[in-house]
């Protein structure tokens, strides 16, 4: 019975452990191309997995708070979410926000320590990105005006899950810009973007009667559908032309492989059905993963 579930479960489940690998998609990318280029740090990619792992469970708990509170989850159709199922309180998870708040913020100072070393203008601008991140990981459903209850979450998540993601590691190992690093940037990200666009429209019709007004609230089921396809199209095309541009062996080329799938799965959302979401919010997530981790074994085996 669900009042019997160990709390240490409750908890697990809260964190949401299996949405880390999608914030790990474009710390891989961005340290697979500064690969490339002779400029890996280890270290570097090491807390840059453990800084963007923190910013997800921040995410996770936020929201499971901001939607919580608000009752957005009475009617949920995915996965249980801890304060909208009364095994956790408000209190209890509010206080687990902030402690995340603490340890991300901590794992930014460490990592932006390693990369730079010493304190420079480059460092504070990383900082702030941080906080940033950190602002935007808890005001997506947390507050009055929380941006994902107005449909901007698709804006942010393509900002933070692929420029910042990609670009920003990038630049952490090799110390300067490459403005080619944007394609595959802009690929990740509007993959992550297709992954919030399955939760939000498996989530439609309990979203529309708690006022939170996603991105497939103002369009439609129809259209949020031809939306998605355009997503992943246009992630496929950025990733391809980076690929072309910039000549990589017949190994990079196997990342295009979770495409194919996610192309030929694409039918499997026109059903409406809860389950089907579910499976393909799991298969896309890790597939943006497995387009990352693809690239990053190839190059390191080149």
């Amino acid at each position: 019975m669900q009042e019997t579930k160990p709390k240490i479960k409750i908890w697990i489940s809260a964190l949401r452990l299996r949405t880390l690998p999608l914030s790990w998609a474009g710390i891989i990318m961005g340290s697979a191309i500064a690969m490339g280029e002779n400029k890996f740090n280890f270290r570097i990619f090491l807390w840059a997995l453990i800084t963007a792992s923190l910013y997800q469970i921040l995410s996770n708990l936020a929201n499971d708070y901001g939607d919580g509170i608000k009752g957005t989850d009475v009617h949920r159709v995915g996965p249980q979410r801890g304060v909208g199922s009364g095994l956790i309180s408000a209190s209890s998870m509010k206080k687990a926000v902030w402690f995340t708040v603490f340890l991300a913020v901590i794992s930014t100072i460490i990592l932006l320590k390693i990369a730079f070393k010493q304190f420079n203008e480059t460092m504070l601008v990383y900082f702030i990105l941080g906080l940033a991140s950190v602002w935007a990981a808890v005001k997506y459903t947390v507050g009055e005006k929380a941006y994902g209850y107005a449909g901007w979450g698709d804006v942010f998540v393509l900002f933070f899950f692929g420029l910042v993601s990609v670009m920003g590691v990038y630049f952490l190992h090799t110390h300067y810009f490459n403005i080619d690093v944007i394609l595959p940037a802009f690929s990740i990200g509007l993959l992550s973007v297709a992954v919030l666009n399955i939760n939000n429209l498996r989530d439609l019709e309990n979203d529309k009667i708690a006022g939170k007004i996603t991105l497939p609230v103002r369009l439609g089921r129809a259209n949020a559908l031809k939306y998605h396809r355009a997503l992943l199209i246009l992630s496929f095309l950025f990733w391809i032309y980076f690929l072309t541009k910039n000549n990589f062996s017949s190994w990079q080329w196997l990342s295009l492989l979770p495409y194919v799938i996610l192309f030929v799965k694409l039918k499997n959302l026109k059903t409406g059905l809860p389950e089907e979401y579910n499976k393909m919010l799991k298969k896309t997530s890790l597939l943006t993963f497995g387009v990352s981790i693809l690239f990053f074994i190839a190059v390191a085996v080149d």
